[in-house]
């Protein structure tokens, strides 16, 4: 039997913490699916095709296992995705006490709704302080955003 993760996330834009949690996941998993989802929470600076092309760019650039597929998901529950791919397990990275408060309740209510597991991982702790909000701040304000994104990204994010 196979193992099937999926890594959902805005990933706007992705980050070198990001493809920390994603590469881990890879290694523990046989098949590992990055979700990019719509968070209607949340205004975007990325459109979503522009993501997964960015995520896709920085998972070759690294070198990231072969095992991990990239698509995105905005209708529907997320584990309407899981169910479709097989998935049994929701991978997320936990950087503080806050991410544990937000993701918990959401944890148990995937469990409960399609019984997939969500598993926590701790970041590395170069990453640990870098979300893709502070990268759109920085950015936007004419920051360096490189020591924070993948090469990729921080090239696309210089052009705009």
């Amino acid at each position: 039997m196979s193992s099937v993760a999926v890594v959902p996330g805005s990933f706007d834009p992705v980050t070198l913490g990001h493809l920390d949690v994603i590469s881990r996941a890879a290694g523990l998993f046989d098949e590992v699916h990055v979700l990019v989802v719509h968070n209607p929470a949340k205004t975007a600076l990325l459109p979503i095709s522009q993501r997964v092309r960015l995520i896709e760019q920085a998972i070759l650039d690294e070198g990231l296992p072969s095992n991990i597929v990239v698509n995105s998901w905005s209708v529907g529950l997320l584990v309407d995705y899981c169910t479709d791919v097989g998935a049994r397990a929701l991978v997320k990275g936990i950087r503080s006490q806050v991410d544990v408060a937000y993701e918990t309740p959401m944890a148990i209510v995937n469990r409960n709704l399609a019984g997939v597991e969500t598993v926590f991982l701790l970041p590395d702790p170069a990453h640990a302080h870098v979300s893709s909000s502070l990268v759109r701040q920085v950015s936007s304000l004419g920051g360096d955003v490189a020591p924070y994104v993948p090469a990729a990204v921080a090239e696309f994010l210089n052009t705009q």
